[in-house]
Formats: structure tokens, sequence, C-alpha cells
């Protein structure tokens, strides 16, 4: 197991034990393991009893339900606390800003154990009621029921990317026909809320048949037809498609999947493209594309939003390749909530070949995350540049991830923003904001000289929360007119800038930095969901602030320090 699913057991044992009132010594210790184990870089799986209950926080008693859970990939205890408690009531537990002590109150109150019955209490004003509640409490309920309704069979792009490929490889098993992914994830949607398949087959009706005796495959039989079997996975919300598709028509179908309607309802030559995939005989989508005198559109462009217009100022070869990423921006380490040491962290973009690596740890006011205290920055410094002795042709860059306040600073003063190379300006905190607060706040920053990147401009999480309302096109120009970059932050959580608004930053000439916000070696790779929707939304090379070459990287951050 990894060490993630073991904290995640961990975890929901320390909640059931607080939601039923167990032994407040015993939720301590759970929750202190959970804390601690949370930021373990070893594999917890591969250590020893006695290695387990040599860690941080976790003792011997603790050590051996860890064993317990790798060994059986369960929790007694856990199992437990789960049959006594309502299926309805766990679900609570995904409703932010209520906790177990909360939750247990609208349980044991109201006698309530499902969403859909404490959604409607809220909306008769019960919850409010209850002690510790109150109307905004209340609201703030109701909204994020809602928001979980809505996505409720949605997925991450990443979760959607392996749970499609998990059911491919099944699928294949059953059937020796030619199978592929089709839809929103070679387009590379970053939610993804449909996963579909096609099946070449010489005889479809056939593979509608055999469908429907898979036992892992749940069978919507009313929105089915004889050639596109619609249902879901046993377990999962997340509806699946399998169109079966003859020979003669798969290549022809599989264009149509991988693109809109918008994008196929484009007029070019007095037909659409859409009437032209059905007239003409193709090995492949690229030579469709040739055949009708366009240049090839990647499946993740065929949205229908400025792709065809995007060949009027560039060509193919420039639209932005992972190959051409040098360095990697905005990543932390222990130094504040990174698992992984700057030293660990360093070494392992250079042996995945980049020039640079540039930390951006958080900064003093973000205390949930160990920010970092003036002290802690120049001792930082001081670690970097022994690092960096040790190296050639590769360098740490010193950043940092700054806050940005309520009123719009950074927090930290001129005399200390002025010694890093770079400065990654966020906002983390008080994220219930109106459009006029977050305008006023992230302008603020982007005027402050000292930055040089604005991270995940709305601060959202996909599927878990929306982002403050930001004006994008005014956020867009103040960036221009103060030569400040803007983060297309590549963590599959965030992908934000979102990508629809790269074409107007490449109008302004305001420059990405696609950054993995990296808390471990393995999230650098998330640089890949990065690329995928940078492509998406058009951006081109050197319109790329980290496809700059270390030399390169160096003298526009040394322009950049010399406004000052």
């Amino acid at each position: 197991m990894s060490n993630s699913e073991i904290v995640e057991i961990i975890e929901l044992t320390t909640k059931l034990l607080e939601l039923h009132a167990e032994n407040e010594f015993k939720i301590k210790n759970y929750s202190i393991a959970a804390y601690n184990l949370d930021k373990v870089t070893q594999e917890l799986a591969l250590l020893t009893v006695a290695e387990l209950a040599g860690l941080q926080g976790v003792g011997k008693s603790m050590a051996v339900k860890i064993e317990e859970i790798v060994k059986t990939g369960q929790l007694t205890e856990l199992n437990e606390l789960i049959v006594k408690t309502p299926e309805g009531v766990i679900e609570m537990f995904k409703i932010k800003g209520i906790g177990s002590k909360k939750i247990r109150l609208i349980w044991t109150e109201l006698n309530i154990t499902d969403t859909r019955e404490l959604l409607l209490a809220c909306q008769n004003g019960e919850v409010a009621k209850l002690k510790g509640f109150g109307e905004k409490i209340q609201a703030a309920i109701i909204e994020s029921i809602l928001f979980n309704q809505l996505n409720a069979s949605k997925l991450r792009m990443d979760k959607a990317e392996v749970f499609a490929n998990e059911i491919l490889i099944k699928l294949k098993g059953y059937f020796d026909e030619d199978i592929e992914i089709v839809g929103q994830i070679p387009r590379k949607s970053q939610v993804v809320d449909l996963i579909q398949f096609l099946i070449k087959s010489d005889f479809p009706i056939q593979i509608q048949s055999k469908l429907q005796n898979l036992d892992f495959l749940v069978q919507t039989i009313a929105d089915s037809s004889p050639f596109i079997w619609r249902g879901c996975v046993v377990g999962s919300h997340i509806p699946i498609e399998i169109i079966a598709s003859k020979p003669i028509d798969f290549e022809q179908n599989k264009l149509i999947y991988n693109a809109t309607e918008v994008h196929l309802a484009f007029n070019f030559g007095g037909s659409t493209l859409l009437s032209k995939t059905k007239s003409l005989k193709f090995e492949n989508d690229f030579e469709f594309y040739q055949q009708i005198g366009l240049p090839f559109i990647i499946p993740s462009r065929r949205e229908g939003v400025g792709e065809f217009e995007w060949f009027k100022h560039y060509n193919i070869d420039d639209l932005i390749q992972t190959e051409d990423l040098k360095g990697v921006l905005h990543n932390h380490s222990t130094y504040s909530d990174g698992q992984h040491t700057l030293k660990l962290m360093a070494d392992y973009c250079l042996s995945n070949g980049y020039e640079y690596f540039g930390i951006a740890d958080h900064s003093k006011s973000a205390t949930y995350a160990k920010g970092l205290s003036e002290e802690k920055v120049f001792e930082q410094f001081k670690e970097i540049d022994e690092i960096n002795k040790s190296y050639q042709n590769f360098r740490i860059l010193k950043g940092i991830e700054a806050d940005i306040l309520g009123d719009g600073n950074l927090d930290y003063d001129a005399d200390v923003l002025k010694h890093f190379d770079y400065v990654v300006a966020s906002v983390h905190s008080n994220l219930k904001m109106n459009e006029e607060k977050a305008m006023s706040r992230v302008i603020k920053a982007i005027e402050n000289p000292y930055t040089t990147i604005l991270g995940h401009p709305t601060g959202r999480v996909l599927l878990t929360r929306e982002g403050y309302p930001i004006n994008h096109k005014k956020v867009i120009d103040a960036c221009a007119a103060n030569n400040v970059v803007i983060e297309l932050n590549a963590s599959p959580y965030r992908l934000d800038i979102d990508w629809r608004w790269i074409p107007y930053c490449l109008e302004k000439g305001v420059m990405i930095s696609i950054n993995p916000d990296a808390h471990e070696m393995k999230g650098i790779h998330d640089m890949n969901y990065g690329v995928a929707i940078a492509q998406k939304g058009g951006l081109v090379s050197n319109m790329t602030l980290n496809a700059k070459s270390l030399d390169e990287i160096l003298v526009f951050l040394s322009k950049k320090s010399a406004i000052v």
C-alpha cells in the first residue's frame, strides 16, 4: 500500500473515533500519527514494526496497526467503527466546513443519517438552531452539499485517465477487437464527466450482447442503443459509453468522438468538418486534416475555441512540448510542507534532465504549512549556496511562495524580498471574497515590484472548491503592465490559470510558467498535466518562462530585479 492510502485509513479512523466520542487519548494518538506519517518520505509498507515505532509520533501500538493495514489492506478498529456508523453519516465528512463533532450533533440531535436529509433540514432552517451552528454555517453546508452533488459523477483528468485505462485493460481481457479510449480523455479535459471507448468490430450487435454479460459493468438499458452501450462501472457514478464501430468507419468515428461539436461545425470550403469526415476516406486523423488542406490539430485543441485562428500566428512546431521545458519552478521541500529535502528534490530534477530547480517554500504567514520565518529563509539560502557548489550546468534558484495578505501586500518586507531570485505571489487565506476585494488584493500584489510570478490566480481546487472571482482580462492586463508572469499551476487539482485564458495572455505578451507546485519528488511529473493543458490553450514555447535555458532565465530574472 502507498503511504497516502495508509494515512487515509488512519485519518478516517480518527474522524470516526471523534464522531463516536471515544477515548480522547486514543483520538489524539491517531491524530498525531496521521499528521506525522503524512510527512514521512520512506515507504511505510517496507518498514518493520520496530522501524515504524521509531518514527516521530508513532510508537509501538500504532506501528502494529500500520502493519495490519499493510498486510490486510484494512484496520479492524476502523471496520468496527464503520459497522456502527450509517453510510450517509460517513458521507458527511465530504462536506466542507464541518468536522466530526458537528456531524455527531447533526446525527444525534436531528437524527439525520444522510446528506439529502441534511440538505432539507438546512433549507428548513433546522440546522442553524443547533448549538455552535447558526445561519452562516448552515448556508455553507448547503453550498457544499450542492457543489458535491453537482460533481459526484465527475473526475479530475489524472483520476479519469487512470480509471479509463483500468477499464480498458478489463475490456481487452474479454474482446479480441481493437479498443481505444476516445472523447474527453484524449481531448485532455481538466474535468471528465463521461468516459468513452470505441471498439472496432465487424459485428457491432454481438459486442453489445457481450457487454451486457460483464459483471463489472452496470448497463442503463433505457439509454443504450444497438451500437452504443451506456452505463457505469459497479460502484462508480461516472457515466461510461462503449461504442461499436465497423472497421471501415473506425477512423472516422474516432475523429468525431475526439472533437467537440463546435470544432466539427467549422465551415471549410463550403461544408463542415463533420460532413467532410463522412465523405472522405483516411487512415488516421493526421491524413484527414492533410486531405482538406488544414494544419494538423491535436485532439486537445479540437474545442472550437480559436484553434483555427491560432494558425494565423503560429505553426504546430511552436506549440509547447514537454521536452521544451528546461526547468521546474514553484516547488516545496521539508523546509515548509514538502515531503522531501531540498537536495533530494533538486537531484531528482537533475536526474530527469532539467537545468534548474526553483524552490518556492511557503512564506511566514502560512503557519499551517510551516512557512519560513526570515531566519529560516537565510538558513535555506546558505544550504542552497552549499549545494550549488556541487553542481555543474545545474542550479537551484532561490524562490519563495509569498502569501498575498488581505491588503494585497506580500508577507515579507522589501529587505527580505530583494534577496530572492524570484517570488511567486499567491493567495492562500480568506478565500471567500467578492470580485472587488479579490481584484484589489491580486492587482496590488501584481504591482509589487518584487512579484515575479502570480501563483494559481483563482485559488481553485477542481471538484472541491470554486476559485475566488477575478476579472481575468484585468489581471492579465496588469501582469502585462508590470512584467509579471502568470502561473499555470500544473497540479491536476488546480490547473490554474484556466486554459481558456492562455490566448489572451499571448495576445497581451504575458508569459506563462508551467509549475508543478510539487511537494514531493514524484510531484515533478505533474508538469505533464500542465503541458497538456497548456497545449489545449495554445501556449507556445517562446512564451513559456521555464522553457528558457538556465542562462536565459538567469538573464530574465536579473532584468526583473534590476527594475526594483
